[in-house]
């Protein structure tokens, strides 16, 4: 497929004046008495509850809220920016595990077939074969190539540990079509965090060590190298950008937090962010992956200027009232 995406730019009074206009429209955040879904929470990604609630006391820092977005993270792990709009989504005429593991490896059929193995209703393969190949493949580029997709499978999305999950391997196998991982990583770590929250513990598969980086370029040593001049705010007719993970979708709506980005802040569209979560497993969820996908071919940035005073009067209103509610 040929990248023809429109990316469009527009300017902080503008975005304000098309979310004031969004949410008159449909009874969203400016409505009298509404608190938005995400009363209670200074998450940036909402599930059901807020993803992110699990992280509360780390992301409200000093009457700011906080999250991990995808320009930070794209300068974090240095992805070209060639890459920005071109989003993961599962491929139409996905290849079983083995031959993508065939595809990788360079191993033969038999080789790889007697290494997989299930795991609930997945299926996977043991680091410790992996770790054999880079050791010892006599092709060099495939050594790189098994090294990469293990660090993949560990570090960025660590869902069977010790293990590489089939999934990972579907998103590895189109690196090379010039597709950023950047916003599947970013949405199976609030997909991740959501049940955590809901259930007051879990397990956290997202990618714990590029997380700790992200806080620390917050929180230890602020990091000004990473505030962009322009940034991703929604893609198509959605009011938020929708993300694609390896397992599952999930919002995300990068205007609740423009004061990380030291740009005025103001209310931002909320509406029906909560539905836009699902899992692969759902009904349904190729045609709900088609119109992400679609969208992502028109994007939409917002410049970055940093002005005082730095909140709207409306929003510190809707803000306080969110934080007592």
């Amino acid at each position: 497929m040929k990248r023809g995406f429109l990316d469009k730019v527009e300017d902080n009074t503008a975005v304000r004046i098309w979310s004031e206009k969004m949410q008159q429209e449909k009874c969203d955040s400016l409505a009298e008495g509404y608190v938005s879904e995400h009363q209670g929470g200074q998450a940036l990604v909402s599930s059901s509850h807020s993803v992110l609630k699990s992280c509360i006391q780390l992301l409200h820092f000093r009457e700011v809220d906080l999250v991990p977005t995808v320009e930070e993270y794209t300068t974090l792990l240095r992805c070209p920016r060639v890459q920005v709009d071109k989003a993961y989504s599962r491929a139409a005429n996905v290849l079983n595990f083995l031959k993508k593991l065939m595809n990788i490896t360079g191993m033969s059929e038999q080789w790889v077939a007697a290494r997989i193995k299930q795991k609930g209703d997945r299926k996977c393969i043991h680091w410790k074969n992996l770790r054999d190949l880079i050791l010892a493949h006599p092709n060099v580029r495939k050594r790189v190539d098994v090294f990469a997709l293990s660090i993949y499978g560990l570090v960025f999305f660590p869902r069977a540990l010790g293990h590489i999950d089939e999934a990972v391997s579907d998103l590895f196998n189109r690196l090379d079509k010039w597709i950023t991982p950047i916003p599947a990583i970013l949405a199976e770590t609030f997909r991740s965090l959501s049940p955590c929250r809901r259930a007051g513990e879990g397990r956290f598969i997202g990618c714990a060590q590029l997380l700790l980086a992200w806080f620390y370029s917050h929180f230890w040593k602020r990091a000004h190298w990473i505030i962009p001049n322009k940034i991703l705010y929604r893609c198509g007719n959605f009011d938020w950008v929708p993300m694609l993970g390896v397992w599952g979708a999930v919002g995300y709506a990068p205007l609740l937090v423009l004061r990380q980005y030291k740009s005025r802040q103001f209310i931002p569209v909320t509406q029906r962010l909560a539905q836009c979560e699902f899992s692969y497993k759902e009904d349904n969820y190729k045609k709900r992956v088609r119109k992400i996908l679609n969208a992502w071919n028109q994007t939409r940035r917002m410049k970055i200027l940093a002005v005082n005073p730095m909140t709207t009067p409306e929003y510190s209103w809707w803000w306080g009232k969110r934080i007592r509610t």
